[in-house]
């Protein structure tokens, strides 16, 4: 793939919808994050995330939306700052991982649920790093508007419309055979698209077991 090409992927993801959305790539949260460098970094972050996986990956695993513990200041989905600044992860490779939110927000970076168990439950049953690859049915940021952008909610009928040329486009660059949709909603815009995909559990709201579960099922 040339740089080109995923530069193109890249530019994609600055068409967000209006609304309570944060587009992690392409603004700035004027509240919690540490300059107006920040949305740099995550586009960094990101590119270096996709460059390692392509023509690597075998598996890849598509969630709902982007969350504000995860994505929104890693701009890795289902990944949190937390987890890239842990050497043993690997998470990205030729850069030097940063978290983009201020310390005073939260001192040792945002951890995420969803991402830990994710991450967890695959390089446990020995998948590599680079063997798997994360994305979202909704790429962006949805918000719940009374409560600001750390929080998060799930996006309407129209968003999730409007984030589907974005999973096209993702799933061209990654044509793997098995594709994994993390609950309904994933496993809803991956049926549009005509793609195929095992759908499992969603680990939260106590779901992690029978996620894990079915996740090592496939896997194996």
């Amino acid at each position: 793939m040339s740089r080109k090409q995923l530069d193109n992927f890249v530019r994609l993801l600055k068409a967000s919808p209006s609304g309570a959305l944060f587009n992690p790539w392409w603004q700035i949260d004027e509240e919690n994050d540490i300059g107006r460098i920040a949305p740099i970094i995550r586009r960094q972050q990101l590119r270096a995330y996709v460059q390692e996986r392509l023509g690597r990956a075998k598996l890849v695993v598509i969630g709902e939306a982007l969350g504000y513990r995860g994505g929104h200041f890693s701009g890795i989905p289902m990944t949190s700052e937390r987890m890239l600044l842990r050497k043993q992860q690997n998470i990205v490779a030729g850069i030097k991982p940063r978290p983009t939110s201020k310390p005073s927000v939260c001192p040792n970076g945002f951890s995420e649920p969803t991402a830990t168990i994710v991450w967890g439950a695959l390089l446990k049953i020995g998948v590599l790093p680079d063997e798997f690859v994360l994305w979202n049915a909704f790429p962006w940021h949805s918000f719940d508007p009374r409560r600001g952008p750390l929080s998060n909610r799930t996006p309407n009928k129209s968003e999730q419309l409007s984030g589907r040329p974005v999973l096209k486009a993702f799933l061209e660059l990654f044509p793997c055979e098995q594709i994994v949709a993390l609950g309904k909603i994933a496993g809803g815009q991956l049926e549009q698209l005509g793609v195929n995909a095992h759908c499992v559990r969603h680990p939260a709201s106590g779901g992690a077991k029978l996620f894990r579960q079915q996740i090592a099922k496939i896997v194996r």
